[in-house]
């Protein structure tokens, strides 16, 4: 893999939790999800920025959502892993296992 190819940590992170909520994939339940297994809070101008990145480099795919009425008449715009995305989390999954069976033992 190329030096271009690799993807920083926090796109890791936002690619992971597509991949975890599935259909329900949309702004805040990426901001929880985030929040809730990592502990790190983050602005949804953050996330929104990296999916714009992403969707931009063919990882992943948006579509808006009906209207609804408890967003004043608004549309939820939906986020999903195209194939290359899913092979980006894949080889960034077996890069960091690589890595990790690598270290030595801890020293006491």
């Amino acid at each position: 893999m190329s030096k271009g190819n690799y993807l920083g940590e926090f796109e890791i992170v936002v690619l992971s939790t597509l991949l975890h909520l599935g259909e329900n994939a949309y702004g805040m339940t990426i901001r929880c999800e985030i929040d809730e297994h990592t502990g790190r809070s983050v602005s949804i101008g953050a996330i929104y920025a990296t999916l714009r990145r992403l969707e931009r480099k063919g990882l992943v795919v948006s579509h808006l959502g009906e209207p609804t009425a408890e967003r004043g008449g608004r549309a939820k715009r939906f986020f999903a892993l195209e194939p290359a995305g899913e092979d980006a989390v894949a080889r960034s999954r077996a890069m960091f296992a690589r890595l990790w069976n690598d270290l030595p033992e801890a020293r006491g």
